[in-house]
């Protein structure tokens, strides 16, 4: 005789490839990811021949909690390595899902992650081509965790180099920053605020997309994520032997995030974002970028936010709001661990 109770939960025997691991798949995953790549659950999917050069990427998700305003694990692996394509100027075509799944979670919430999953996978147009699931002893799963593999192809004339950057060549960001940490933040401390911080977890690939489409020479993308805006513009700034210079009035920053940064002794410019896109265009090319990114849903608070300079030694100088000048270094550690 079942008990109601268990049967609502993951129990160890969804993982061991019996008659309960079938029901898994074929009531719950299945059902909600199908496509013809998937359908088959051969040993690997089989791909047709795709034009152009191929990109591969990987990631793996351990965000607690698995819920967060504004998203949930599922959305943020899908989107993860779906944003990890579209900065290298790839269309995504196909994700692989791997999901360890703690003993003892309840299936209410391993369904929302799963249509979580599904629907993302559908807004960026990519499918779910293959997978795996285990179960862990409980205690040692953190719930959830979820790692994902993405292949797109790139178009062989796109010439994205950090190398090619020139002083005078200007830093774009489409969007508010910061959003993705506070809100898994704010949940996971039991925070309230009166205005309500979001996560900003969502697809770039149609943003880069138009960006691409613009016509203006993209020298550099990539998204902000561990380390934060701050961890890419050090990174430039290393690889590139200039300075940057980046206006703090021009950064756009909600004002629940900023203050809620405040609050918690963070610098927003630290913290990890899942929707946003940093692009370094030449001087000349910096009003069509920005026009191609407003043109679309995630794009509308884009700007220019900064420069490279020649100025020695190399570094970057964030310019305050009251005029100050502060050096800006990469995050040591991370501030806010298992957030992505």
């Amino acid at each position: 005789m079942s008990d109601k109770k268990n049967d609502q939960k993951i129990v160890m025997a969804h993982g061991g490839g019996g008659e309960l691991t079938r029901r898994l798949l074929q009531e719950k995953i299945i059902p909600k990811l199908s496509n013809d790549l998937l359908n088959p659950l051969t040993d690997s999917a089989v791909l047709p021949k795709q034009d152009g050069k191929l990109c591969f990427t990987t990631d793996a998700f351990v965000v607690q909690p698995l819920e967060f305003p504004g998203g949930d694990i599922g959305n943020l692996a899908v989107c993860g390595t779906v944003n990890d394509l579209a900065v290298m100027g790839a269309e995504p075509k196909a994700l692989s899902l791997a999901i360890v799944i703690e003993e003892g979670l309840d299936f209410e919430t391993f369904d929302k992650m799963i249509n979580s999953i599904a629907k993302s996978a559908a807004d960026a147009g990519v499918v779910i081509a293959t997978g795996d699931t285990k179960v862990v002893e409980r205690g040692r799963g953190d719930g959830m965790v979820i790692t994902t593999a993405g292949i797109g192809v790139m178009q062989d004339s796109l010439n994205m180099d950090s190398k090619r950057i020139q002083a005078g060549d200007v830093i774009i960001i489409n969007g508010q920053i910061a959003d993705h940490g506070l809100a898994v933040m704010s949940a996971r401390e039991n925070l309230s605020f009166d205005t309500e911080v979001l996560s900003d977890v969502a697809p770039l690939n149609g943003l880069v997309k138009s960006l691409i489409q613009s016509g203006a020479d993209i020298k550099f993308l990539r998204d902000p994520t561990r380390g934060g805006l701050a961890g890419v513009l050090a990174d430039l700034s290393e690889e590139t032997k200039f300075s940057v210079e980046v206006d703090e009035n021009a950064i756009p920053i909600s004002t629940a995030a900023y203050h809620t940064a405040e609050m918690l002794g963070l610098d927003p410019l630290t913290v990890a974002n899942e929707g946003k896109c940093v692009a370094v265009v030449p001087v000349e090319d910096a009003d069509k970028a920005i026009e191609a990114m407003k043109s679309h849903a995630l794009g509308q608070k884009a700007a220019v936010i900064g420069e490279f300079t020649s100025s020695e030694p190399a570094m970057v100088e964030l310019i305050t709001k009251i005029g100050g000048r502060r050096v800006v270094s990469r995050p040591y550690g991370e501030d806010l661990p298992r957030i992505c």
